[in-house]
């Protein structure tokens, strides 16, 4: 078993609960899927959103959908003049038999334009 890092982002429409809880939600299932992850498996997920998020922890979601072992971590995302706006930033540390090399990344609705390369 090694550990893997997972990283993923997606943007959201307004700066309220609802909009973050299900963005978030809809990211992490996301990520599940595409690396066919088993929650008992994550050892912890860090969240950063950017400053104009400020209604809700995305951290909430993960405990929502069972991550109940996983440490989990909240931070304000680093403010760049130009940066995309109200965008949730993911990584997730798995213990995993998945290379990193193999790791599926995932960026969705405004936040693909942080990893083109991954959205060919």
């Amino acid at each position: 078993m090694s550990i893997v890092a997972i990283r993923g982002a997606i943007t959201v429409e307004n700066n309220d609960s609802e909009d973050i809880i299900i963005n978030t939600v809809n990211l992490l299932k996301e990520i599940e899927k595409r690396n066919h992850l088993n929650k008992d498996k994550g050892i912890s997920i860090l969240f950063s959103s950017t400053s104009d998020l400020n209604k809700e922890y995305p951290a909430k979601a993960a405990r929502n959908i069972g991550y109940k072992d996983s440490a989990l971590m909240c931070f304000n995302e680093m403010k760049v003049e130009g940066s995309l706006e109200k965008c949730i930033r993911v990584m997730l540390l798995y213990s995993s038999n998945i290379d990193q090399k193999d790791v599926k990344h995932v960026y969705l609705k405004g936040a693909k334009s942080l990893r083109p390369d991954l959205n060919k």
